[in-house]
């Protein structure tokens, strides 16, 4: 995974107010926790970080006036209508170290033919890997599975280096059959 570099500034106003302001000069506040430090807030550019956050897990080196601190994010909060960045949560890490994160889930293969259905009871897999190789997705084949059939956890296969943070029989997809037409009332009664 590639690592981004992101400059940021300490920031000393706190609150709505200054919230706003750091936002209506296209900026993003946020917060910087971990190992047991003290959290530093900080304000990001927007443009910057938004395009970081379009990949899942990203790896991000802060530039943090003149230091730098390998993050990932954490908590991110959107505005409800707009889908503008209003806070990130960063979660500071260290090369090596492991950290738990969830990983989207792909498919890959055609369902048995009989039109029916998959549901993905877990869109992302719990997983535990080194901060600097976390996988971007992990791939289901659900190749000829029918109706009834489940893809567990321990089924897709993982990189090296990458193990489940999740029990390993929980279902992550299911083949739903197809269901029924209900017969057209005859003679409805009022």
């Amino acid at each position: 995974m590639a690592e981004v570099k992101i400059p940021a500034q300490v920031r000393a106003e706190f609150g709505k107010g200054a919230a706003r302001r750091i936002r209506r000069a296209h900026q993003v506040p946020a917060v910087i926790y971990g190992h047991g430090a003290e959290p530093v807030h900080v304000t990001l550019p927007g443009h910057e970080l938004m395009m970081a956050l379009k990949t899942p897990n990203v790896l991000i080196s802060l530039d943090i006036e003149g230091r730098d601190e390998l993050v990932i994010p954490k908590a991110v909060q959107r505005d409800a209508l707009k889908g503008f960045l209003e806070h990130v949560d960063l979660l500071v890490v260290k090369r090596g170290e492991k950290v738990t994160v969830e990983v989207p889930v792909h498919t890959e293969g055609d369902l048995a033919p009989g039109g029916n259905l998959l549901e993905h009871v877990l869109n992302a897999l719990p997983v535990e890997a080194e901060a600097t190789h976390i996988p971007e997705t992990v791939t289901a084949n659900i190749a000829g599975l029918e109706a009834g059939a489940s893809v567990l956890a321990k089924d897709i296969a993982l990189p090296a280096g990458v193990a489940l943070a999740v029990d390993a029989e929980t279902v992550v997809l299911q083949v739903l059959a197809a269901a029924a037409e209900a017969p057209a009332a005859e003679g409805a009664e009022a």
